[in-house]
């Protein structure tokens, strides 16, 4: 009974460790878009996006509201939007997307991981080549016709479109439509799936490996460490990799 209880504790801890960085990364979003365009969610698509996308991970509203407050005043911070490339160990390219108000500290934390992991921090170019940047929607499944929604969804420019689930931060199943597009597609689509009133959980660019390094035993533990080295860094809005 005891390892049971340690392993939910542990479990516990990891959801609501993942939700405090979801709530970090889309506050910097809300305030990038507004300092971009303006608190005026209305007008400002990328503000828009950044509240779906915090209603996805439950962040409370009032949190919302105040982090467009704050970043409507002279006083927040400005961040910068900046992107490393690199490779940890045994082949794996590596693209981390930051937001920061320090890059010279964020680089050097970025060196840090790379260097005490095994991997190396690499120049613009080096590794983002084996990825593709793609839009990727996430709708909540229910009342949904997978088959149905693919072919309503193609004329804006969706590329796949099929089933996923995943747990929320209570440990509770949730199943969800994922939508594809080009990069390019990215806007196109987010208004169409507006406009048909759908429940969009969260919408972003991504960066899809084209292709993955297979690893097994302490060569993936190795890299995996190196991974959560980089998500748990609050600089840090997303991680992609090439392992498969």
């Amino acid at each position: 009974m005891g390892r049971a209880f340690e392993f939910r504790k542990g479990r516990k801890m990891k959801r609501w460790d993942r939700m405090s960085k979801d709530f970090t990364r889309i506050g910097r979003e809300i305030v990038m878009a507004v300092k971009e365009s303006g608190p005026n969610p209305d007008t400002n698509s990328r503000l828009r996006t950044a509240m779906q996308n915090a209603k996805g991970v439950n962040m409370p509203k009032d949190r919302v509201e105040a982090a467009i407050k704050r970043a409507s005043s002279k006083e927040e911070k400005d961040y910068q939007e900046v992107v490393y490339e690199g490779y940890a160990p045994h082949g794996v390219a590596v693209v981390i997307e930051t937001a920061t108000d320090n890059p010279t500290r964020t680089v050097a934390n970025v060196r840090m991981y790379f260097n005490r992991g095994n991997g190396a921090l690499g120049t613009a170019g080096s590794s983002d080549y084996t990825f593709t940047r793609k839009g990727v929607f996430k709708l909540a499944a229910e009342g949904l016709d997978l088959e149905e929604l693919e072919l309503e969804l193609i004329d804006a420019g969706a590329e796949d479109v099929y089933a996923d689930q995943e747990e929320d931060e209570h440990g509770n199943e949730k199943h969800y439509i994922v939508v594809e597009t080009a990069f390019t597609d990215f806007g196109q689509m987010q208004k169409a799936l507006e406009e048909k009133g759908l429940n969009v959980v969260s919408a972003q660019l991504q960066r899809v490996p084209n292709t993955t390094v297979h690893l097994e035993g302490e060569q993936l533990e190795e890299v995996m460490n190196l991974i959560e080295k980089f998500e748990d860094d609050d600089d840090v809005q997303a991680v992609y990799h090439t392992l498969g």
